[in-house]
């Protein structure tokens, strides 16, 4: 067996106990907090230099690869053995201590730069000097100075750095979910998801590009990537639109922006959520209820960019007769997978049972299921057991990249505390904006999108969370609006230019300039940019306050999704005073947004409505024109 084979091996053995240990520990409870936060760490690591070597030939690890390993399982073996005496005497750092926290920490940034980028390690390891530093800057960027023993006892013999808060989320309820939608893609979701999605949008206007955009919806909330979730859905949809008559640069927008969505949709909202919910301090469904609207409104303005665009370009719905359609309607057994998965999750939130246990309900009815359908259509038994160990080998390598740059993203957090850089900071920008809402919500996100450029969406959260969103949480703004807020920048920093990751993957698969993608992304979701901003002004958004405000929020949130693709796809191509006459009113009734109340929202949403209705008219195919004359008469 060759030293590929045998990475191959390993790499697969040690995913697979990896998922046992996170399905063991969501059903049966997680073990002390630094024993199993420890644990954690060490398997992620393991994994990650299985996955990601340092460039070499002839060796299952290189030398690096190996020295790496062994001071994190030292450092890990350490805190297995001593947790006791850490959590409840708080020892002093010692030099060898020293040495262990910051070779985990350098070993931790190397794994970092291998899954992402550069960026984020850069950016932990400048807050990491500057806590031991920062005294020595004048001013209010200064502070009072930690010498490095202390800075050990914050990063390694604690719960605050390698051992923190987003570790423990990382450990237990992530990788939980990360399991989840590992088995139910590998249980046959994909495809149930895929015909849904040409059942729901298939043979309307821009069907292709609709059906696209809902698969895109179904898989982005379970992967929790852009990235990957335009790798994956992009290389069926991307070329069924181009074959349709897409331009390349249109049928790789709008799958980028369509899986973007993805981690904002509930009830599975990729990673972030997870850790949303233990910075606010609230329960995950408490994220999960607040993120139900803005989701909707989000991908109604996608799709209605989408139909407006198709219109213009007279791109018509798929036949009938397309290959595209099999003309197979889904089976309850098909689907039984996916019923009781999210059954399982059902009960557990009815039950009120931790998160991780939710899951693992989740989770056993799905294995259920399958084993059941499978058994009904004659598989084999090895069959069904294969497909189950491929599942947890893939949930187990899912966790991998998030586990170490949250791991990472807790030393960064723990240091941001420590010196009060965030509080800096945010004083700046209060200074700098005196005050004002407006100034002060645009600059955050344009930081959110800067600071999110090239970081996976998780890693690009908690960086600008920790460090910005005191700046409008000290306004007096809800802190779930305002780390909902920062989410949403976070995310589409993904498709926004110069590094747009999702673009630049879609623009691989669409065979065309990224720059083009990315143009056609940011149009299609010019409406997902502004919905963020509503949270503040419409709180009845998040199911916030009473059903007036709710209403209120709804009728908004319509107004951005219909009138904003108006401005931009039903720009006048011709001097004729209804469709001048129609587009003029899309602004009227954005203009309604700056009077927050139920009649003008109302209003606004009157407004559009007709606009709409008036474009409409004008911009049907003749043939279509026809068909509705005749239906009139």
């Amino acid at each position: 067996m060759n030293d590929i084979s045998i990475r191959t091996v390993l790499t697969s053995g040690l995913a697979l106990i990896l998922s046992l240990f996170v399905f063991y520990t969501s059903f049966f409870g997680s073990f002390e907090t630094l024993i199993q936060r420890s644990l954690f760490v060490m398997a992620i690591v393991a994994l990650g230099l299985l996955m990601y070597p340092t460039k070499h030939k002839g060796h299952i690890f290189s030398v690096i690869d190996g020295a790496m390993l062994t001071i994190v399982v030292v450092s890990g073996v350490y805190i297995l053995f001593n947790f006791t005496n850490i959590m409840t005497n708080l020892p002093m750092a010692e030099n060898y201590d020293i040495a262990m926290a910051f070779g985990t920490l350098t070993v931790i940034l190397i794994l970092a730069h291998r899954v992402s980028s550069i960026v984020f390690p850069i950016i932990v390891s400048t807050a990491v000097i500057y806590t031991l530093f920062g005294d020595l800057i004048p001013g209010r960027m200064g502070h009072r100075g930690f010498d490095i023993y202390y800075v050990t006892e914050v990063i390694f013999l604690g719960d605050k750095g390698l051992w923190g808060m987003l570790v423990n989320v990382a450990s237990t309820t992530l990788a939980a979910f990360v399991l989840f939608g590992a088995l139910l893609l590998h249980t046959g979701a994909g495809e149930v998801f895929f015909k849904l999605a040409r059942s729901l949008a298939g043979r309307s206007v821009g069907g292709a590009a609709k059906i696209a955009t809902v698969a895109s919806a179904f898989f982005a909330t379970i992967s929790g990537s852009t990235v990957a979730n335009v790798a994956t859905t992009g290389n069926f949809t991307i070329p069924l639109m181009k074959r349709l008559n897409y331009p390349a640069p249109m049928a790789g927008g709008i799958e980028a922006i369509a899986s973007t969505g993805g981690q904002l949709m509930p009830p599975i909202m990729g990673t972030a959520a997870f850790v949303m919910a233990e910075l606010v301090g609230v329960n995950y469904w408490l994220v999960v209820g607040a993120a139900f609207l803005p989701a909707i409104f989000f991908y109604s303005g996608i799709l209605f960019s989408i139909h407006l665009a198709a219109e213009k370009s007279d791109i018509q719905e798929i036949s009938a007769d397309d290959e595209v359609f099999d003309n197979q309607p889904l089976t309850l057994l098909e689907i039984s997978p996916i019923l009781a998965g999210f059954g399982g999750i059902l009960f557990g939130v009815l039950n009120g049972n931790s998160i991780g246990l939710t899951a693992c309900f989740g989770m056993i009815g799905i294995i259920a299921a399958f084993c059941v359908k499978e058994l009904l259509g004659k598989s084999a038994v090895k069959q069904i057991a294969s497909t189950l160990v491929e599942a947890f080998i893939a949930g187990g390598r899912g966790v991998v990249i998030v586990g170490i740059l949250l791991v990472a993203a807790q030393v960064f957090v723990s240091m941001v505390n420590l010196t009060g850089m965030g509080v800096a900071i945010s004083s700046g920008i209060l200074d700098l904006a005196e005050g004002d809402l407006v100034i002060i919500t645009g600059v955050m996100a344009a930081v959110c999108l800067i600071a999110g450029m090239g970081l996976p969406t998780s890693a690009a959260y908690v960086l600008v969370a920790a460090v910005f969103a005191p700046a409008l949480i000290n306004q007096g703004l809800d802190p779930l609006a305002v780390h909902l807020f920062v989410l949403y920048f976070a995310c589409l920093s993904v498709i926004t230019p110069p590094v747009c990751v999702g673009a630049f993957v879609a623009s691989t698969i669409a065979e065309t300039e990224w720059l083009g993608v990315a143009k056609y992304s940011m149009a299609i979701g010019a409406g997902c940019y502004c919905i963020p901003f509503l949270f503040f002004a419409y709180p009845g958004l998040l199911l916030q306050g009473g059903w007036q405000d709710i209403l209120m929020a709804i009728f908004a949130g319509s107004v951005v999704s219909i009138a904003i693709p108006m401005v931009i796809f039903r720009f006048p191509r011709h001097l004729k005073l209804a469709a001048i006459g129609s587009w003029l009113l899309a602004f009227v009734g954005l203009g309604t947004l700056l009077l927050p109340s139920l009649a003008w929202s109302a209003t606004g949403a009157v407004v559009v409505i007709g606009a709409w209705w008036i474009g409409r008219k004008l911009s049907l195919p003749q043939s279509q024109k026809e068909i509705d004359h005749a239906a009139n008469s």
